[in-house]
């Protein structure tokens, strides 16, 4: 395991501290455990864009894609526990 140092403001440090403590952990592994947290969290977020950018490359070739208004009506319907039926993609191209 590697070391690194962190130069915090005393305000942070002390933030971090006491909201380790409540949590009845070291400091240490509060911040630990939260840059885990911070990374998992923006390599979702990559992963995400990257996974739209793909999607909107698909979308502009195809020239098809689906009403915002439909896709909003069937997710609801979805989450009304209604039985749904897949949607038709429509060409958006005039």
């Amino acid at each position: 395991m590697m070391t690194t140092s962190l130069k915090l403001s005393d305000e942070l440090k002390q933030r971090a501290a006491m909201v380790a403590q409540h949590y009845d952990m070291s400091a240490h592994a509060f911040m630990v455990q939260s840059i885990e947290q911070a990374t998992e969290a923006a390599e979702r977020r990559c992963r995400f864009i990257a996974d739209a950018e793909v999607a909107l490359t698909e979308t502009r070739a195809s020239g098809e894609g689906y009403p915002a208004d439909a896709v909003h009506a069937h997710l609801r319907r979805r989450i009304a526990g209604k039985k749904t039926t897949p949607l038709e993609a429509v060409s958006w191209r005039d």
